[in-house]
């Protein structure tokens, strides 16, 4: 018997699985997510090295959309996207729309490495290509999970989504480390260091990846899709801008233009909700909620990327503004250092997740993934009782604890999501997935920087203002710099720069005697004067981080026990037209799988062999096509 792809599958072997295909499928989509996840985060440490290359100042109010949009534009259109590119991938073909994201990505990669501009048309151009690159990264994101479920036998999706899962949220770590060694030698290597990588994974998908999964012929739903990314980038964008001052305010959040795009963005959602429950053939499968195990497993995710998305930002500005000057570092320096010192958490991640995956095969995700954001949450009570100038080894001990307790969730919950979907709607399943998981990142980020700010803008002003006075500055010149936005000092902290000499200006220092412009360049006056209210925003963001994460504990213990949907025993793809997969009822829980006459409880499917090649549906655990159960099935897709 030959798959749809022609390849050849010896008696007994699962239907559309075989040994060699699913390495090669798992290598790689991991790449492939693994270069997307450095892409996310490899800005944050280069940017610096970025603006000073193209001649721009990022903390000048008017190119503020340009540091924000390098930033995020990439987080923004991969989280708008990646659910539509999912359904298109189960139209027309999970590995097509995979290896044409690869293709994609590469060519913006390569583009953004030949920027030949400066000043604001330079920041123009790199957050359009930052845009495209993001493009590509949904391809991507979308399909890796849909591809990699097709591949790998039920037994072992597990240990297959949790490689390729927490290799994608190590990624984001990596990309720091990566990118602070490489911008200070050339700032264009940042992006041009994925094109290889690219353009290897690009011709590595076309010529070795096969379509294993069911394809299921549809109109594309396009009101869903408009409405859809409109909604979700004015609700992103709004918060976006929320975190950037507006009039007197420390923040945005008060702007009619915030206020106008979130409540509009929301308006169009709901609309898409509603028309994704009419129409026949929807983008965002409503009835896929029903169906418990994929429920509670993206709740559970939705609230882990809002506690964990903005951590990072908030570690990032701790040890750059803060500690490792302090240390001795100069501010220029801490953007590489600060990755450094971060890795024992993406050591925590790599350690865990192919583990827990594994385990969970066996076991099922709910003690896993529960532990994990049990763990996760009393990592963020612990950080909080660290002084603000804290000893490493209890910061660094916390950092792997909580990278373990992430990966002790990640992969499990990805697998259960992903083997409680029909086979024809893993696409659109892990798109869904998707879309809950990057807009929490940026959600979490407004949310982080929100309370961050709240924190530091009730104290900083009158802090710096007596600390500038008290060193010879005027107390008009200090007036006026202590009522400058607080997001301008933090921002200044991530971006590497000094952020005293960055608000006060050379010109302003150059009239001070020596010893006392020594004193405010120096690498002591910023991160003290800045300590106690930075400290006092640490504590209401890492207390949102626990409650966050306690909330996606409870959410992952009430997904019930193992389960796979019954459809994920289906036999080959080519043999799809001649049978009926068991789906989810729009009114029932989905059907359990069927082990020899016995059939196991809904929620919990202990017997999780492959079925094997089957001569006809009911051999294969399948409904037969035309009997009651598959009718149901039908009619609640």
């Amino acid at each position: 018997m030959t798959t749809a792809a022609g390849a050849l599958r010896a008696p007994g072997t699962p239907a559309g699985h075989d040994d060699r295909y699913k390495w090669v499928a798992l290598f790689n989509t991991t790449l492939g997510v693994l270069l997307v996840s450095i892409n996310e985060s490899i800005l944050i440490i280069a940017l610096p090295d970025i603006f000073r290359g193209i001649r721009l100042d990022p903390l000048v109010p008017s190119n503020f959309f340009y540091l924000l949009w390098i930033l995020l534009g990439f987080m923004l259109a991969t989280a708008v996207l990646v659910v539509t590119l999912g359904r298109i991938g189960d139209i027309y073909g999970r590995v097509r729309m995979y290896n044409l994201g690869f293709a994609i990505f590469t060519v913006f990669s390569i583009l953004l490495s030949v920027d030949w501009l400066h000043g604001a048309a330079a920041g123009a151009f790199i957050v359009g290509m930052r845009l495209g690159q993001g493009v590509g990264g949904a391809f991507l994101f979308a399909n890796s999970p849909a591809i990699l479920t097709d591949a790998f036998p039920s037994n072992q999706r597990g240990m297959a989504l949790g490689i390729n899962n927490i290799v994608g949220v190590a990624g984001m770590f990596i990309g720091l480390v990566v990118g602070g060694v490489l911008a200070p030698v050339d700032w264009r290597l940042v992006f041009i260091v994925s094109a290889p990588f690219g353009i290897l994974g690009t011709a590595w998908a076309y010529l070795k990846l096969r379509d294993n999964g069911i394809r299921t012929p549809a109109r594309i739903d396009w009101w869903g899709n408009v409405l859809f990314a409109v909604g979700l980038t004015l609700v992103l964008v709004g918060i976006t801008y929320g975190i950037e001052p507006y009039g007197t305010s420390a923040m945005g959040w008060t702007s009619p233009k915030v206020l106008t795009e979130i409540s509009s963005g929301v308006a169009l959602l709901v609309a898409f909700s509603v028309v994704e429950m009419k129409v026949d053939a929807p983008m965002f499968r409503m009835s896929l909620f029903r169906i418990r195990a994929f429920l509670a497993g993206n709740v559970a995710a939705l609230l882990a990327a809002i506690g964990r998305g903005g951590l990072m930002f908030m570690f990032v500005i701790w040890l750059q503004g803060i500690w490792l000057p302090l240390h001795g570092y100069s501010f220029s320096v801490t953007p590489f250092w600060a990755g450094i010192y971060m890795l024992p958490m993406t050591g925590g991640f790599l350690i865990a997740g192919p583990i827990s995956g594994i385990l969970s095969d066996r076991y099922g995700a709910r003690p896993f993934a529960t532990a994990g954001m049990v763990a996760a949450a009393l990592t963020f009570v612990g950080f909080d009782f660290l002084p603000i100038n804290f000893s490493y080894l209890p910061f660094a001990a916390l950092m792997l604890v909580n990278g373990l307790a992430m990966g002790l969730f990640a992969s499990p919950n990805r697998a259960a999501v992903m083997n409680s979907l029909p086979p024809d709607q893993r696409g659109a399943g892990a798109g869904m997935t998707g879309v809950f998981q990057n807009s929490a990142m940026v959600l979490s980020m407004g949310i982080f920087f929100t309370l961050i700010i709240s924190g530091v803008a009730s104290v900083l002003p009158r802090s710096l203002y007596h600390g500038l006075v008290a060193q010879g500055v005027s107390a008009k010149t200090a007036a006026a710099v202590s009522h400058l936005p607080p997001i301008t000092s933090l921002f200044s902290a991530l971006l590497g720069y000094d952020p005293i000499k960055m608000i006060l200006g050379s010109a302003t220092l150059a009239t001070l005697p020596a010893h006392s412009a020594a004193v405010l360049s120096g690498r002591k006056f910023f991160p003290t004067l800045i300590a106690t209210p930075f400290s006092d925003g640490l504590t209401l963001a890492f207390t949102f981080g626990a409650v966050a994460c306690a909330l996606a504990a409870v959410a992952s213990l009430l997904r019930g026990s193992h389960y796979v949907h019954a459809g994920a025993h289906a036999a080959a793809p080519g043999d799809a037209a001649r049978q009926t997969h068991v789906a989810a009822a729009p009114d029932a829980k989905p059907a359990p799988v069927r082990t020899g006459a016995a059939q196991a409880s809904p929620d919990r499917v202990e017997a999780m062999e492959e079925a094997p090649a089957a001569t006809g549906p009911a051999e294969a655990g399948l409904a037969p096509a035309g009997s009651a159960e598959a009718g149901s099935a039908r009619a609640g897709q």
